[in-house]
């Protein structure tokens, strides 16, 4: 199990946050998803064997939202 902490850019409301967390929590592997608003984060929990972070990135990234560095 592996956890990592995505910079989300451009969320502004709870539509945002539940957006971020349905698309990463459709992913296999994912355990636990838990999006900050005013941090600007997403922290995920999941099995790298089963997901990468960069599908964890483009899931967030088809929402219409942009990883920050």
């Amino acid at each position: 199990m592996a956890t990592e902490t995505i910079r989300v850019v451009g969320m502004s409301c709870d539509h945002c946050v539940k957006a971020v967390t349905e698309a990463a929590s459709a992913l296999p592997g994912v355990s636990g998803v838990s999006v900050s608003l005013q941090g600007g984060t997403a922290t995920v929990d999941y099995d790298p064997a089963r997901s990468t972070l960069d599908q964890l990135k483009t899931a967030i990234e088809d929402q219409g939202f942009d990883i920050g560095d």
